[in-house]
């Protein structure tokens, strides 16, 4: 079924707001001791894309679902414009040098997706390359499943009125200064064009499906991630790894 982002909320009015954050708690705390666990198994990891427009929240849910989380085996990558050395190499070698190891969770704030999002709008790369781009992210997706890591992507959906707020709060409260940025005024006005990108790629790199969040509340917003993030963690079946020492057996540390 094709995507449409006209048929996802970004608000979802049937939430209970008191009861969403009680929920929200426990799955954290839940999230906490399998990441937890994942880590010292060392079998499987977790990478965790999170896409969406300016000011929908990616820095705000990634915090979130750290609160309980061991964060020796959490990681975060925040891609930006590409370096001139990373301009020199194919568009994933510096996303793929940054996927997680076997045991870590990664967080990717904006992601691979941004090589076929920003070119397109910007019209600076031939379309007929960034056509092939879609083939190339879907198969490079696979790869990582089938090397034992788990990619869930998400796109946080805001609506044009709660993005102004939240750019507005960036130049009216002194700290949050430091999170303004006069291009993302000027990304605004391509919204129309940025979400008509981001409908295609959700179509087209749906292979490994993509989660819709609505994002115009934060309590929404990381709950419909927890929500997710647990799932995946719980399918894992994780085990804490046997004992290993040649001085001290399992059944005497039981005594």
């Amino acid at each position: 079924m094709k995507i449409k982002l006209t048929d996802y909320p970004t608000f979802n009015k049937e939430w209970n707001k008191d009861k969403i954050l009680v929920k929200t708690e426990k799955i954290l705390e839940r999230i906490g001791v399998l990441q937890n666990k994942m880590y010292a198994g060392n079998k499987h990891s977790l990478l965790i894309v999170m896409q969406g427009m300016d000011a929908s929240g990616k820095d705000g849910v990634t915090k979130g679902l750290l609160k309980y989380c061991n964060p020796v085996g959490f990681s975060t990558f925040s891609f930006k414009k590409p370096t001139d050395e990373e301009y020199a190499h194919d568009f994933l070698w510096r996303v793929h040098k940054v996927v997680p190891g076997k045991g870590g969770t990664m967080v990717f704030i904006r992601s691979h997706y941004e090589d076929i999002l920003v070119p397109t709008v910007g019209k600076y790369i031939p379309p007929e390359v960034i056509a092939r781009r879609y083939n190339i992210i879907n198969e490079f997706e696979q790869v990582l499943e089938q090397n034992n890591t788990k990619v869930l992507k998400f796109f946080l959906n805001v609506s044009m009125e709660a993005q102004k707020e939240r750019l507005m709060e960036r130049i009216e409260q002194e700290e949050k200064y430091w999170k303004h940025k006069d291009g993302d005024w000027d990304t605004r006005e391509k919204f129309a064009e940025y979400m008509a990108v981001y409908e295609k790629i959700l179509n087209t790199c749906n292979e490994i499906p993509w989660h819709i969040v609505p994002a115009d509340k934060n309590w929404q917003k990381l709950y419909a991630v927890a929500v997710e993030v647990l799932k995946a963690l719980e399918l894992m079946d994780l085990q804490w790894p046997e004992l290993i020492s040649e001085k001290f057996k399992p059944e005497t540390t039981k005594k």
